[in-house]
């Protein structure tokens, strides 16, 4: 007898985000699953990523997650510093994360997050990737959702599916499609930020006793400025120190075109942090002459819908984040672990009820919208705080950080109390399971 796991799934994109839908697809179950990737190969590359518990809970049940915590740092602690002297401002310890919420936070390279999710994809016979293969359009949305692909060698061909689920990032052409045929457009936001990401060797620091220090402790620094900083951490086994900063944008402000990342100038870089301390520049003046890159920080306003028909956006596609909170990611893969649930829910007789179908995606963005978007402004918001300069802002912001936390609140929203409260108790699939019914209740 047919069951939901007969509905034919398309996922648009291999990120973090398609990675993980297809992979909680395929643990419930589901039995034809098609993972679409213009890129030739999931060749992982990038900077170190936070992994914090709410998302190390969704990894867990994925069973990918003792493979990636091979690598990864326990967090025990955090320091938050001023940039240009190097004093403590506050100093949260969470020695007790496993304790609290059941899971670490831990810190890791994305390419071994990336490549656990992979690895646990190519473990399922039901879930196919198709690489160097772009999704030029999706022909029709509903009742029979189809899409074209142009592979990078051979003629475009259609596909058909029951669902797409796209997770085409922030320059997701399924977004600006879906809101075209609404009548509708996506608004971007602009940060008015950009970022550095680099990583520093072992063989790199060695010399430094300080650096040393600094690469083998279970520690997150932030050194924070006027309208900058620098958060840094370890990661493969404390071979590997991540620092990636937010600074102003310049380089793509001036730009006629949307590019996201250029190449950077190491004169430029040490200029921006100029005030920093001495530690930082040790550290800022080993990145090798050429090899710096920026990224542009980029976001849009909530969008008006994640769905319409039996499409999906998923992740960065439909609600991209400033990395102060360092939840994108995990985002992401919430929201592939959620649509898995709702869509599992769909009765063995509505399978190709469009109106069954469409409703079902209109409950996982119910689910996920309100704490996505909460997220997205306490990012932005905690961003404009560690930014502050001179002034009584400045001094208060000063003065809570001097608490450590007491009143349970630390104006670093990341190393906050409340906020972790809040974000690494959240159990989204927990939350899908006893929420949806009646959220559906509630759909016309």
């Amino acid at each position: 007898m047919a069951d939901f796991r007969d509905l034919r799934i398309v996922v648009i994109g291999a990120g973090m985000g398609g990675l993980g839908t297809a992979l909680a697809f395929a643990k419930k179950g589901f039995k034809d699953i098609k993972v679409f990737e213009n890129a030739s190969n999931l060749g992982f590359v990038g900077a170190g990523i936070q992994m914090p518990p709410n998302v190390v809970r969704v990894l867990d049940r994925l069973g990918c997650w003792e493979e990636i915590e091979k690598e990864a740092t326990d967090v025990k602690e955090t320091s938050i510093r001023q940039g240009s002297t190097n004093v403590e401002l506050a100093h949260v310890h969470m020695p007790d994360m496993r304790e609290k919420y059941g899971y670490p936070h831990c810190t890791g390279h994305r390419a071994s997050l990336a490549g656990g999710l992979f690895n646990g994809c190519k473990k399922e016979s039901a879930i196919k990737f198709f690489f160097s293969s772009r999704v030029a359009k999706i022909d029709s949305f509903s009742p029979q959702p189809t899409l074209t692909i142009k592979p990078r060698e051979g003629s475009p061909y259609k596909v058909e599916a029951d669902i797409i689920l796209a997770s085409d990032g922030i320059k997701s052409i399924t977004r600006t499609q879906m809101l075209a045929e609404l009548g509708l457009e996506s608004e971007e936001e602009d940060t008015g930020q950009a970022a550095y990401r680099i990583m520093l060797k072992r063989s790199e620091m060695q010399h430094d006793p300080e650096l040393v220090e600094l690469l083998d402790c279970d520690t997150v620094v932030r050194w924070i400025g006027e309208r900058r900083h620098i958060i840094a951490y370890p990661v493969d086994n404390h071979q590997i120190y991540n620092l990636s900063t937010a600074q102003p944008d310049t380089h793509f402000a001036a730009a006629t075109n949307a590019t996201y990342t250029t190449k950077g100038s190491k004169k430029t870089m040490l200029e921006v942090y100029g005030d920093f301390c001495p530690l930082v520049h040790r550290m800022l003046n080993l990145v090798p002459e050429g090899e710096v890159c920026e990224w542009k920080l980029r976001v849009y306003k909530t969008l008006p819908t994640w769905v319409h028909g039996s499409v999906a956006l998923v992740g960065d596609a439909c609600h991209p984040t400033l990395p102060h909170l360092s939840q994108g990611a995990a985002m992401a893969i919430e929201d592939g672990a959620v649509l898995a649930e709702c869509v599992s829910r769909i009765p063995a007789d509505k399978l190709h009820d469009a109106q069954v179908i469409g409703k079902t995606l209109k409950v996982y963005e119910l689910l996920r919208k309100p704490h996505t978007s909460a997220l997205v402004d306490l990012a932005t918001f905690s961003g404009r705080t560690l930014h502050l300069g001179e002034g009584k802002a400045k001094e208060e912001r000063d003065r809570l950080f001097k608490e450590n936390g007491k009143s349970g609140t630390v104006p670093d929203k990341w190393a906050s109390p409340d906020v972790q409260k809040m974000i690494y108790a959240y159990d989204c699939v927990k939350d899908a399971n006893e929420r949806f019914d009646e959220l559906y209740a509630t759909l016309a």
